[in-house]
Formats: C-alpha cells, structure tokens, sequence
C-alpha cells in the first residue's frame, strides 16, 4: 500500500488567485490515475468557522454532509473529486488556538510555557496528518489559506517547514502571478521572485511553481524563473485565465503539473489520466442545445460568491440538460408589490435563497408570492423555503401578520419558529442544526 504523501499549496504575491482551484485540479487530475486523494483547507482567520462571518466578507459558508460549516473551496473540493468532505478538511486558526487552549486548561501541558513554538505548529501538523491516518489516503493536498508574508500565515508556514524535515513524502507547490505591464508590453517575473524569497526566508523551497497569467509565458520567462527560483525548468506550470473553471484540470494536465507531482515522488505517471467523463462534461458546457434565464433573488447580490454553490449547481444542472442557465441576481431589496411584474417576469423560474435577518425579507415574499400566482417554477432554499411558508400562510391561509419567530418575536402567527432545542442556545456560532439530510421530491400532477 502507497504511504500517504503530502502536498501543500501555498500563495503569493496577491491574494484570490485560485489556489483552491489549482488544488483541485491537481486532486482530479491524480483521481484520475487511480489514487485516492482528499484536499482540506488550512484557514488563517481567528474565526472557529466562517459560519458567523457576513457572505460579504468571505463568501459563502460551505455546509459539509456532517454539518460542519466551511470555507467556500470545499465546494470546489467536492465537485471537482465527486467525494464528500468532512470537519477534518477544513482548519481554522480559531480552532488551533481553542484546542491547544483546551489542552493548556486541563494541564496536559504538564505546567509548560504555551508557545507558537512547537504548541500551535505541532497542532496545526496534527490537523494535517488527521485525514492520511484515519482514511488512508494516497495523497493529502493541504491548501493554506492567505498570502505567503501574511503575518497570520506565518505559524502555518513553519509548520510546513518543521513537517518537511520530519517527514520526506511531502512537497510545496507554490502559486504566484505574473502581471502585465501594458505600457511596456511585458510580463514581469520579479513579484513571483520576491514571493519564493518569502518562503526561503521561513525556510520552505518550493517544488513546483504555478504562475497565473493573462498572456502565455515564453520559454525564456520560465528558464528565468526557474533559474532565480530553484525549481526545475519542467516545475515551472503556466496557469493562464480560461473561460471556465472546469477547464483548468485539463490545462495543468497539459502543462505537466502532475508529471510534475509524480515525479517528485519518484512515482510512475503512466498511464494518462482518465478524464473522458471530464471532457464530455465541458463538450457539454460549451454546446449547449437549449437556453433558460433564471432569478435568483437575495440581498448579497453584489458578491456573486456569496453564493457559490448554488450557482455552480446551476452550471451542474444545465449540463445535464444539455442547457445553458441564465444566472441573474435580483436583490430583494429592490423587489416591492409594484415593481415585481417588471423584474421577474423575464425569467423561466426563481431561486429564492439563504440569509439571515429581516432586511430584503418582503423582497423575497413578494418574489415567492409571484411565483405562486404566476404558476413559475420556484425553489426555495433554507430561509427561501421558510419565505415560501410565510407567504402561503399570509395570503392563502389568510393568516395576518404571519412571519418566522426570528424575523418578529411577537409575531400573531409563528409559522416558521425555533426548534425547542434551540431555545436555550445562545452562542451564534456553530449552533444551527447542519448537515445532510435525506430529501423526497413529489411530481406535481
């Protein structure tokens, strides 16, 4: 049996440049030849979880099946490996510092000086050797969140540097950006330079470089950086924008960079990869026979990761129908009793989604109300279901002043309210009732 092999994808010179979908893509691309792989999440921010954090600030808050709340690129994580994630796959330095805190409270420090060093990196190394040990994995991909140079990142590229000594089946793939200057015409390599000399400053050489570029890198460009970088001439992977996110797996098969991987591991990288299922999948994407528009109405409209998930669910569906899905965000805000006809009478159907608290509520109902009256294919997700509720109740079961308990306490008619298990609860974080749950569909005939 393979011993499990560690990965780590770090980022530098600019943050949201796509490390999740590098780690994916190389995850899918291994999948591919027959390994078993898994991917998780090393986050810098205090936070316990992003299950209290506003859509605005980081994006979605992913739900994995056993109801842990997540960072945004485990969906990614998931679509692109078809497999479920878990509580392991995504760490928090909030969750760090609270274990390692605990630990401290109970004395299993033995009256010891709690220190960055070796305390919270032996916890972090912990975290990341968890998912190889318990599910034998081929390969753990661990993402580390952030920018190389981040002060919060600091702990965690440490621990990488103290993981690589202690255990040689691990390696660095390291994500940069190599910008355009128009007025010069020219790609410059020197933030990617200045990024790898981050790293070497904390003691970590990365293996593999991955430049994200807007225009293709020239042969002399990846000699040079290279060459100022330590890495093989081969180690140097070019990430240039594509249409699709679907279509970077492929690219990086091209560029090599799990050739790259392999060999690092003095492992064999034949045969190819199996991506026929992959392919057909973007043959689909790009050809699609038929086109549907479609509103989906919330109040973090103006950060379209706010709602990752379902959009990329509307990606998933379309192409399994052959279909191109016409997103467009309709803040509910804007949707009143007058305007409702003019907004959302050009869509096919309406996507009622998530959120918290009263503001854009009567938005939502009225957009729910809509789609009752006109007979417009709706769903309705988690307090867009609760909406569907209330405004059934208000104007089919003439219940006046229906609402939910968490929008109006002294509602008349609390259609939607708290769970009696919920209401000694008083901690907002972790504390919502998560996870998967089996769902039964009925045809409407």
């Amino acid at each position: 049996m393979l011993s499990t092999k560690y990965i780590f994808v770090t980022g530098g010179v600019a943050s949201s440049l796509g490390k999740g979908i590098i780690a994916s893509s190389l995850a899918k691309l291994l999948q591919a030849r027959g390994y078993k792989v898994t991917i998780q999440k090393l986050d810098p921010y205090i936070n316990v979880d992003p299950g209290t954090l506003n859509p605005y600030e980081h994006g979605e808050c992913y739900v994995t099946n056993d109801g842990t709340e997540t960072d945004l690129d485990l969906g990614h994580y998931e679509r692109f490996l078809n497999s479920p994630t878990s509580v392991e796959n995504n760490v928090t330095t909030g969750k760090i510092y609270q274990q390692v805190i605990d630990k401290e409270r109970r004395g299993d420090y033995l009256g010891k000086t709690v220190q960055i060093i070796p305390h919270i990196t032996d916890e972090i190394k912990r975290r990341i050797k968890i998912l190889g040990k318990k599910y034998d994995y081929d390969f753990v991909i661990t993402e580390i969140g952030g920018t190389v140079g981040d002060i919060e990142s600091l702990p965690y590229i440490e621990a990488v540097r103290q993981f690589r000594w202690e255990d040689l089946e691990s390696m660095v793939v390291h994500l940069t950006y190599v910008p355009f200057l128009a007025a010069s015409g020219e790609l410059k390599t020197k933030p990617t330079q200045h990024s790898v000399k981050l790293l070497l400053e904390n003691g970590v050489q990365p293996d593999v470089l991955v430049l994200r570029t807007e225009h293709s890198l020239s042969q002399a460009i990846r000699n040079k950086v290279a060459r100022f970088c330590n890495v093989p001439q081969n180690s140097v992977i070019e990430s240039i924008d594509v249409p699709t996110i679907y279509e970077v797996p492929l690219r990086m098969q091209t560029e090599g960079l799990d050739k790259a991987v392999l060999t690092k591991f003095n492992l064999a990288y034949e045969p190819k990869p199996d991506l026929d299922k992959w392919k057909l999948f973007l043959d689909k994407l790009h050809h699609p026979k038929a086109e549907i528009k479609i509103a989906l109405v919330g109040k973090y409209t103006e950060l379209p990761d706010a709602y990752k998930s379902i959009t990329e669910s509307f990606i998933h569906a379309g192409v399994a129908n052959s279909c191109k899905v016409k997103l467009k965000f309709i803040n509910s805000e804007n949707i009143t009793q007058a305007t409702t006809k003019a907004i959302l009478s050009p869509f096919a159907g309406i996507l009622v989604a998530p959120g918290f608290g009263h503001r854009g509520i009567e938005g939502k109902l009225e957009a729910v109300r809509y789609a009752r009256e006109k007979n417009v294919p709706f769903l309705g997700i988690c307090l867009g279901m609760q909406c569907a509720v209330i405004e059934f109740a208000r104007n089919v079961l003439q219940l006046e002043n229906a609402n939910s308990a968490e929008m109006h306490r002294n509602t008349p008619h609390p259609v939607i309210d708290l769970m009696e298990e919920q209401k000694t609860i008083t901690d907002l974080g972790g504390t919502i009732r998560l996870g998967g749950i089996p769902l039964h569909f009925k045809s409407r005939q």
